[in-house]
C-alpha cells in the first residue's frame, strides 16, 4: 500500500492529569473515508483536534507524507494540508455563497476592489464538482439547505489546499434527505482519488455506507481498527460502545 498522507504513532495528549489521548496510532490514505468512531468521551474530539493544530501534543508523532511535523497552530495545520470541517461550519448565514467562499481569501483588484466574477466562476465550477450546482451566487446561505451548506464548507476546504479533510459529525442535526445529499458529497470527493477524508460519526449505518477503513476509540484509546471487509457488523456495535458486550447489555436491560 502506498504511504499514508497522514500517518500518527503513540499519539499523546493531557490536560493535566487527565489523559485525553493515550498512545494512539492512524493511517490516513488518500482515496479512502477513514470512519472515526466512539462514544462520548472517548477522545475524538481531541484527536482531530491536535491534528488540526487547535492542541499541541504531549507526546507520539504526526507524520505528513513521511515527514515528522509539529503543528503549533491550525494555521501550520492548514498549510500542510489538513481541512477541518466543524459542525458550526464556520458559515455566516446572511453572506452570499460566494462571499462565504472566499471568506477571510477574498480575491481584490486594483484600490483593493473585489474580483466578485471572478469569484462567483471560482466557487460555482467549486461545488459544482462535488455535487451542488446554485444558479445565483449572491444567494444567502441561510436559503440553503443543511447539506448544501455542508457541501460548501466542503468544497471551500479542498480549493484552499485541504489533502487531508477532517469532517467533524457532518450529518448530526440533519434530517435524512439533507445528511444522504451530505454521504453523496463524501462519495464524490473520495472518487477524486486525491483527497483523504477522516469521517467522525456517531452513526454506525452513514459509517457502513462510505467508509473504507475504521478506528474505534473509547477513553482515549484505539480498541479496535480495520477496513470494511475486515469488520463484521457485530464488531462494530461493540467497538462503537466502547467495547461492550452488546449481547450481555441487552440481557441485562431486559431484566431491569
Amino acid at each position: 500500500m502506498a504511504e499514508p498522507y497522514l500517518r500518527v504513532e503513540k499519539l499523546v495528549k493531557k490536560f493535566g492529569p487527565f489523559t485525553a489521548l493515550n498512545g494512539v496510532d492512524l493511517e490516513i490514505h488518500a482515496g479512502e473515508v477513514h470512519a472515526l468512531l466512539g462514544d462520548n468521551g472517548a477522545g475524538k474530539s481531541t484527536l482531530i483536534k491536535t491534528l488540526a493544530g487547535v492542541h499541541e501534543p504531549s507526546g507520539g508523532q504526526i507524520y505528513v507524507e513521511g515527514k515528522p511535523v509539529n503543528f503549533r497552530s491550525p494555521r501550520d495545520a492548514t498549510a500542510a494540508g489538513i481541512g477541518t470541517v466543524y459542525q458550526d461550519l464556520a458559515i455566516n448565514q446572511l453572506m452570499s455563497v460566494t462571499r462565504n467562499f472566499f471568506m477571510g481569501r477574498e480575491m481584490k483588484g486594483a484600490f483593493g476592489t473585489l474580483k466578485m466574477d471572478e469569484m462567483d466562476k471560482i466557487a460555482h465550477e467549486e461545488m459544482l464538482k462535488i455535487g451542488i450546482d446554485f444558479s445565483d451566487p449572491t444567494q444567502a446561505v441561510g436559503t440553503m439547505s443543511g447539506g448544501q451548506r455542508q457541501t460548501l464548507a466542503i468544497a471551500r476546504a479542498i480549493y484552499f489546499g485541504a489533502k487531508v479533510l477532517i469532517l467533524d459529525e457532518p450529518t448530526s442535526a440533519l434530517g435524512q434527505k439533507q445528511q444522504m445529499e451530505v454521504l453523496k458529497t463524501i462519495k464524490r470527493v473520495r472518487a477524486r482519488g486525491d483527497i483523504a477524508i477522516i469521517f467522525i460519526t456517531h452513526n454506525e449505518i452513514h459509517s457502513k455506507l462510505v467508509g473504507d477503513r475504521y478506528t474505534f476509540l473509547a477513553l482515549g484509546q484505539v480498541i479496535g481498527a480495520g477496513t470494511k471487509e475486515e469488520l463484521e457488523g457485530q464488531d462494530i456495535r461493540r467497538l462503537m460502545a466502547g467495547g461492550a458486550d452488546i449481547a450481555q447489555l441487552e440481557k441485562e436491560f431486559a431484566e431491569m
